[in-house]
Parts: structure tokens; sequence; C-alpha cells
């Protein structure tokens, strides 16, 4: 049945697209009339593409969205049409409309192959390997990370460390470095234990020296570009994508980002010198993208982090800058970036997890 989540009009904004992508399952919403007649689609890659020109979020989605959009009629509808379709011009969603081109349903690549029959098109394979740090204390999920380490801290029926190699697995990552330290012993005994289809191997860190200093033991480990990861987060991406653009940009170190979306709950008043309020609004909405803590990395940007030195990404992000070496970013939307690092976020991942699997 439709829903007119995956509905948008062409007058609305690219923040009101953001929006509506985080309440579907889909990366696509079909751009309609007030009548809902299909006029086009707008996906997540266009708007990507759009943010990375530095363009504002206020901006107009009648300046982006596809104006000859893939749909198909309902008197012609057939699964096996449906598939032809979606194998050709590989995309991810097609509209299903009544005779005077209105929307009335859709269909998703997923359940057009809900057999399985022909995989995932879209997500694209790599052939990196990943490097996931875990041998942080994980202070935040106390008392648990007093027993465990945080990257064994189970999510349904696997550690988190285990779920996020699984969604990497996805992407066709087959060789897996772990930086550990505190109860690494564990994290290593465990993934010495299981049957596994891919390489892991372990890198330790004999000090706390940041998030960043452990990667200088990767020298020489690396060919040329990787994946880093914190243990507790997650970011549904088409690495392929990711890297093929880290590599067009000559890029030193791409950070996938994330766009948030947060409602301040009281009015906001703003005033000038002597307390004099020039303006009240009430409950704002703001809009901003953050850090994920995945990242794309090159082998050159290890000669950057010192030895024998506290250094945190924070630290690396910003010598690289301030060598005129290139960093860039990955937006990706706000449901596709999931938090484990503290109870609260670990209670919304269970659910989120849920609906992605």
């Amino acid at each position: 049945m439709l829903t007119k989540n995956i509905l948008i009009q062409e007058d609305e904004s690219i923040k009101d697209a953001l929006k509506k992508l985080d309440k579907t399952a889909t990366k696509v919403l079909s751009v309609v009339d007030k009548k809902d007649k299909l006029l086009g689609t707008i996906t997540d890659g266009d708007i990507r593409r759009y943010i990375l020109k530095g363009k504002s979020l206020e901006g107009n989605i009648r300046d982006i969205y596809n104006k000859k959009p893939i749909f198909i009629n309902q008197d012609a509808f057939s699964i096996e049409e449906a598939r032809e379709m979606f194998i050709k011009n590989k995309i991810d969603l097609i509209p299903i409309t009544d005779k005077a081109e209105r929307v009335i349903d859709f269909i998703t690549w997923d359940k057009a192959f809900s057999d399985g029959s022909q995989g995932l098109f879209n997500i694209g394979k790599v052939s990196v390997p990943a490097v996931i740090m875990a041998g942080g204390k994980g202070t935040r999920l106390e008392p648990f990370s007093n027993i465990f380490p945080k990257a064994l801290i189970p999510i349904g029926e696997k550690p988190i460390i285990e779920i996020i190699i699984d969604k990497f697995r996805r992407s066709g990552i087959n060789e897996y470095y772990l930086t550990l330290n505190y109860k690494g012993k564990m994290i290593e005994s465990y993934f010495d234990s299981i049957e596994k289809d891919y390489a892991v191997h372990y890198v330790w860190d004999s000090e706390y020296s940041g998030t960043a200093a452990s990667l200088k033991l990767m020298e020489g480990k690396i060919c040329d570009n990787f994946i880093l990861s914190n243990c507790d987060v997650i970011v549904e991406a088409n690495f392929e994508e990711v890297l093929n653009l880290h590599k067009e940009q000559k890029a030193l170190l791409t950070i996938l980002s994330s766009i948030q979306h947060y409602k301040v709950p009281y009015g906001v008043i703003r005033f000038k010198e002597g307390g004099e309020v020039t303006e009240t609004i009430e409950k704002p909405e703001y809009t901003f993208t953050i850090n994920t803590g995945v990242y794309i990395l090159n082998k050159e940007s290890l000669r950057f982090i010192p030895k024998n030195s506290y250094f945190d990404m924070t630290d690396l992000i910003k010598t690289l800058i301030e060598n005129n070496k290139k960093v860039i970013t990955y937006p990706v939307n706000e449901s596709e970036y999931i938090d484990i690092g503290h109870w609260e976020e670990y209670k919304k991942a269970i659910e989120k997890l849920k609906i992605i699997e």
C-alpha cells in the first residue's frame, strides 16, 4: 500500500526530502504535484551530490530531481516486468501509477527480488581491508564494560563488533585488523573460537594513546587505502561509491558524516548588549553534519601520526588540513548511521538493526 512518506512535492526543500528519506526504508522519493501525478524522482545520491557542491539544505528539490522517471502503469504491472526494469536501470524503487499517472503504489528492488535471486546491486564491492578500533575502555557503557570489552557487548545473538564486520562483509571486505588494548585477549579469544570466512589480524597497542595513535602500528601492513571504523558505530553506505570519491578527489582522508536534525524543545531567545530581546524562536530545528567515526584513509596519512604520543583522529584531521592535504566528507542520511556507544543509543540501535535486517 502506498505510504505518503515516499511522496514529495517539487516546491519542498532539500531538508524536507532528507526528513522523508529518514522516515522510509527506501532511498528514493517520488516527486508529485498536488494531485499526486508523478513528476519525477529524487534519490539520496542526488541530494549527496548537491550537498557536496556546497549548496544549502534550504534549497528547492526542483533544481535536482530527475524529471524523466522510470515507472510502471498498474495495468502493465508484473513482477517479471519490474525485475527487468530494476536490472536494466539499476534503481532502488519504481513508482506504480494509474491511467492518470498518479502514484498509487511502489515496488522496491528488495521486494522484487525477495527470493534473493539477484542479490543487492546497490551494495558496491570493494577489496580494501578494514581496521576496527577495539581497544577503548567503553566507559559510556558501564557497568557492562567493566566486565566485557565494549566490542563484545551483545546486540541480539552477536557482539557489536561482529555485527559491524557482517555489515562490511556485504561490501566484499574479507580482511580485518583489530586494534586491541583493554580486555583485548577476550576479543582475540572470541574471534579465534568462531567459524568465519574472513581473515582477522590483531594489532596490540600497549598504551591508551588515542584513537589515531594505534594506526601508526599499521605502517607496512597496508598497501594503499583502507577503511577505519570505531567499534560502536554502523554506517549503511555504498563503500564502492565512497572509495571512488576518495580516489577521484585524491584525498588522504575521507570522513563519513551523517546529516542530523535536532529540534530544540524550548523557545530560543536572541538578545543584544544590555539584555534587549531582538527575537524569540519557538522550538527551532537545526540541521548539522556530524562525524560518524568511520573513515577511508590512504596509507600516506599514517606518516603524519607521531610516534609515542597521544594522538586522536581529530588531531590527525587537523594535522592533514594544516599540511594542505585533502580531507573530504561523504554524507549519509540520519537513518543510515547507528551509534551504539552509550546506553540510550544502544537501546535505539537494537530497534534500528531489527528494521535494517
